[in-house]
């Protein structure tokens, strides 16, 4: 699980650093600079907004990954691969090639 969260409510209501926090959080002192830096980035303060939760958090910081998570090519329909499978002759392997 992501510590997104902690990581900016520790760096601002605590002196920590960020090693001390990396420690507190169990993360690396590099992941701890790269989550405050985009949250400076993105003007995200503390308290954060009321009704963020931890993916919309994450969507907010690192919005090149969610398009990265969108798939590339249309998921094929499974009933259609089902049914075709059910035909004689028609393999797996087949149908991944026609796709």
């Amino acid at each position: 699980m992501r510590k997104i969260r902690e990581v900016i409510r520790l760096h601002h209501e605590t002196e920590l650093s960020n090693r001390a926090i990396a420690r507190a959080c169990r993360i690396s002192n590099s992941t701890v600079g790269e989550y405050l830096a985009r949250a400076e980035q993105t003007k995200l303060g503390w308290p954060l907004p009321e009704g963020l939760d931890e993916a919309s958090l994450y969507y907010r910081l690192f919005p090149e990954k969610a398009e990265e998570s969108q798939p590339k090519r249309p998921v094929p329909n499974w009933e259609d691969v089902h049914r075709e499978l059910s035909k004689r002759g028609v393999t797996l392997t087949l149908l991944w090639q026609e796709y």
